[in-house]
């Protein structure tokens, strides 16, 4: 019998066994209540409400502009929607990069405000006072190298990271730091699949990979691109398991002709006295 589903509530500690028994854990995002909801129902290990709510809910460009009471908001509709799955939040840029007491306190305002069961937050050795500090706090903390989207200024695009030794050699050894510091988990984003199965298996603590591979200890997507809201958007790491923009708009241009011509509502969905 696996883990999964011997388990009511995950944990830190069911997805390190999970890890260590070589079940695969499986992640995705929420921003609502209702998708939340969703996702625990169809038995998803893990949640992320991430800072991607920036792309997907508001229609920034970049994941930059979304406030920490914005990330909260968010986490408050889905911990309300979930029994089972673990929640995961992201720290928005700007709240840990620089001042590690800024980190602290922003972690324990998302903590105690959403009832969420760890943050996250993207960077290596550079943000390794914040995450000492959040851990020491006891806050669960994933963390997120590779690709990492609040540095796409700084990057310049979202292709695929640690392509060259030096970066390569830097991420690893940003890993084990990240696993010293105290994480229990960590992202890996658009990296090279043999270097992720490098990475994994040189960690205790598990690996989620999104762009990265199979032999990453779990995976990531986008709830609404996995599921095809997002028209047009194709990546190759992503596989669309529906096409719901497509059955989205055909319900909505049926709704529309059925109210204009009078066929909706009918009498059996009227009220009569």
């Amino acid at each position: 019998m696996s883990v999964h589903s011997e388990i009511k509530k995950i944990t830190t500690e069911t997805l390190l066994k999970m890890k260590a028994e070589g079940e695969k854990i499986t992640m995705l995002t929420a921003y609502d209540f209702t998708t939340a909801k969703m996702l625990d129902a169809a038995g998803i290990d893990t949640i992320l409400v991430g800072d991607s709510a920036a792309n997907v809910m508001a229609g920034h460009e970049t994941t930059l502009p979304i406030t920490l009471d914005q990330m909260i908001y968010h986490a408050q509709c889905v911990t309300r929607g979930v029994k089972r799955a673990f929640v995961v939040v992201d720290m928005p840029f700007g709240t840990y990069q620089s001042d590690s007491q800024k980190a602290l306190d922003s972690a324990v305002r998302i903590m105690k405000e959403t009832n969420a069961n760890a943050i996250k937050l993207e960077g290596g050795k550079e943000v390794a006072d914040s995450i000492k500090k959040i851990v020491a706090a006891g806050i669960p903390v994933m963390g997120h190298l590779g690709l990492i989207p609040q540095s796409i200024n700084q990057f310049g695009s979202y292709k695929l990271r640690a392509k060259e030794n030096a970066e390569a050699q830097r991420l690893r050894e940003d890993a084990q730091l990240l696993q010293e510091f105290g994480c229990f988990s960590l992202v890996l984003e658009k990296i090279p699949s043999q270097l992720a199965k490098e990475v994994t298996g040189a960690l205790s603590i598990p690996t989620i990979g999104i762009g990265a591979g199979v032999h990453c200890d779990g995976q990531v997507l986008v709830y609404q691109d996995m599921v095809g809201m997002n028209k047009g958007f194709k990546p190759k790491f992503l596989r669309k398991y529906l096409d719901l923009y497509t059955e989205i708009t055909n319900a909505i241009e049926q709704y529309v002709k059925d109210v204009k011509g009078l066929s909706f509502p009918n009498e059996d969905e009227s009220e009569s006295y």
